[in-house]
C-alpha cells in the first residue's frame, strides 16, 4: 500500500476530527474493493467529512500535497469508478446525509450526497410525493453516486434518468472552491449548463455535495403484468401498443429471456413462476397514476386481451395484491443475484435504439455461441429504453477461470455490434476504469479531444478521480 506523507495525514486528521477519517485495515478494505469484487484498490486512507466546508478543506490539504482524491458514494458501482489507483485518498460521503428540505410547492428535494436514495423515496413518499429513480441497490447506494454515474434504473421510460431529475447541484471543485449551483429553477439559460456537466462525470471534475431533485404526485394506483411474448419484437410492438392505449402511462417495462427467469425462480427462495407454462421472453409492464379513480387493471387488461388476440402474447397474468406485484418485481431484480449460482458471467450494460434491441439480441446471442460454444445467454433489461443488461453466463462444461478469461474478447464482439447499430457501451454504468480502453476505442477523436479539454480546463493537475473516464 503505498505511503502517504506524514504530513498530510496529520493535516487531514486535524481538519476532520477523530470521526472524520480511517486508515484500519478492516475499514480499508471495504472500501478499496468494488461491489463485483473486480477491482481492488491501495487507498492508505478512508475520509468521511461531515459537511461541503470539510471537503474543501480535504481537497485543499490533498492538493497542496499532490494526493489524488477518489470520491466514493455507496461502493454499489459496476465498473470501478470509486476504486483507487495508488498513492491515493477515498472520500467518502456516507456522513453528509441529511434530507435538507421537501418542498411540495416546488416539488423538489434537497439533499447531501450522502443521503441513501431509499431514504429519499421514503422521505417523498411521506410528503405524498415520488422520487422516480428506483433501482437494484438503492437501500445502499447515495444519492451522490447515482448522481455521479448519472444512473438509469426502472423508471427511466417515465421520468427519465437521474440527469433528468436533477434541478441543481452543490459541487467542490478542484482547487477546493464551492460552486454553489443548488436552484430550484427548472428555467435557466444563463451560459453553459453547469450543472449536467458534473453529473455522470464520476467525481473527475468535482465532488458533488447537495443536490436539488424533482419529486413527483405519488402514484395512487399501480397495475403490473408479468406477460409471456413469442420474440422480442412482439415485445416492441406490445410497447407501441402500450404507449397508444396508456397514453404513455408506462412506468416500467422490462424484457426478461426465459433462462434468466427460470434460474431465479429455481435459486432464489420463496419467487413463485408467474405462468404455468413457459416461455422463451417475458415481459414486466406496470402502469401508474397518481389519480386514485383511475381504472388501471382494466387499461392492462384491455391492453393485455388484445395483445393475446394479435399474437403479440401468448400467456400473462395481472397482479392481484401487492404480494403478487412484489413477486413479479423480485424475479426481475433478482437476476443478478440467481446467476452466481450458475457459474461466471460476462456482463454488458449497453444501449441500442429501442427499434434495434431484437436486432442486437439475434446478432450478439449467434455470435457469443460461435465464440463460446454452450455458452448460456441471459439477456435481460430495460427494453423501453434501450438498455439491455446483455449477459452471458458460462457452459455448463467449461470451467469458471477459462470462461471469465475470455471477458474482453466477448465484450469486443458485442460491443461492436453494439457501435454497429449506433448504440452505446455503457447505458447507466458509467466508465469508470472497466471500460477506459472501450471508451478510448469506440468514441470519436471529437469527442475524446473534447472530453479532454474539459478535464484539463476544471481538474489540469489530475487530482480528482484520475484515471477514470479519460486517460
Amino acid at each position: 500500500m503505498p505511503i502517504l506523507p506524514a504530513t498530510a495525514i496529520k493535516e487531514l486528521q486535524d481538519a476532520l476530527g477523530p470521526k472524520g477519517w480511517s486508515m484500519e485495515t478492516g475499514i480499508l478494505a471495504t472500501h478499496n474493493t468494488e461491489a463485483r469484487g473486480k477491482f481492488t484498490g491501495d487507498a492508505g486512507m478512508v475520509l468521511f467529512p461531515a459537511n461541503t466546508d470539510e471537503v474543501a478543506k480535504c481537497v485543499v490539504i490533498c492538493a497542496a500535497h499532490g494526493i489524488a482524491i477518489v470520491p466514493q458514494g455507496g461502493n454499489t458501482g459496476r465498473c470501478g469508478g470509486a476504486v483507487a489507483n495508488g498513492a491515493e485518498v477515498i472520500l467518502n460521503l456516507k456522513r453528509m446525509n441529511r434530507i435538507i428540505e421537501i418542498d411540495a410547492r416546488d416539488f423538489t428535494a434537497t439533499v447531501e450526497a450522502g443521503a441513501i436514495l431509499k431514504t429519499i423515496q421514503d422521505g417523498a413518499r411521506d410528503r405524498d410525493l415520488l422520487f422516480p429513480l428506483s433501482l437494484g441497490a438503492e437501500g445502499s447506494c447515495q444519492i451522490g453516486g447515482n448522481l455521479a454515474t448519472n444512473a438509469g434504473g426502472l423508471n427511466v421510460i417515465r421520468y427519465g434518468n437521474t440527469r433528468d431529475l436533477v434541478l441543481g447541484l452543490e459541487v467542490v471543485l478542484p482547487d477546493g472552491s464551492v460552486w454553489n449551483g443548488l436552484s430550484k429553477l427548472r428555467k435557466d439559460n444563463t451560459g453553459y449548463d453547469l450543472r449536467d456537466l458534473f453529473i455522470g462525470a464520476e467525481g473527475t471534475l468535482g465532488i458533488i455535495t447537495k443536490a436539488t431533485l424533482k419529486l413527483f404526485p405519488r402514484p395512487k394506483h399501480i397495475a403490473t403484468a408479468w406477460v409471456a411474448v413469442p420474440t422480442p419484437d412482439a415485445a416492441l410492438d406490445l410497447l407501441a401498443l402500450a404507449r397508444r392505449e396508456t397514453g404513455d402511462g408506462i412506468a416500467a417495462f422490462e424484457l426478461i429471456c426465459g433462462f434468466a427467469h427460470d434460474m431465479t425462480v429455481a435459486h432464489l427462495p420463496g419467487l413463485l413462476a408467474p405462468l404455468s407454462a413457459p416461455a422463451d421472453w417475458y415481459v414486466l409492464i406496470e402502469l401508474t397514476s397518481p389519480r386514485p379513480k383511475d381504472d388501471l387493471d382494466a387499461v392492462l387488461t384491455g391492453l393485455l386481451a388484445t395483445a393475446l388476440e394479435n399474437g403479440l402474447a401468448s400467456d400473462a397474468t395481472l397482479a392481484q395484491s401487492e404480494a403478487q406485484r412484489a413477486n413479479l418485481w423480485a424475479i426481475r431484480e433478482g437476476i443478478p443475484e440467481a446467476q452466481g449460482f450458475e457459474g461466471g458471467s460476462i456482463k454488458h450494460d449497453v444501449s441500442v435504439p429501442v427499434s434495434k434491441v431484437p436486432e442486437l439480441l439475434v446478432r450478439g446471442i449467434s455470435a457469443a455461441g460461435d465464440l463460446i460454444p454452450g455458452i448460456r445467454p441471459c439477456p435481460f433489461g430495460h427494453v423501453g429504453d434501450g438498455n439491455i443488461h446483455f449477459n452471458f453466463t458460462q457452459p455448463l462444461k467449461m470451467e469458471k477461470d477459462a470462461y471469465l478469461a475470455c471477458w474482453e474478447t466477448l465484450n469486443r464482439l458485442i460491443h461492436d455490434i453494439v457501435a454497429d447499430l449506433g448504440g452505446s457501451i455503457s447505458a447507466e454504468h458509467g466508465i469508470g476504469k472497466l471500460k477506459l480502453d472501450e471508451l478510448a476505442r469506440y468514441a470519436s477523436p471529437e469527442k475524446l479531444k473534447l472530453l479532454r479539454a474539459i478535464k484539463g480546463a476544471i481538474d489540469p493537475d489530475g487530482m480528482l478521480n484520475p484515471g477514470k473516464i479519460v486517460k
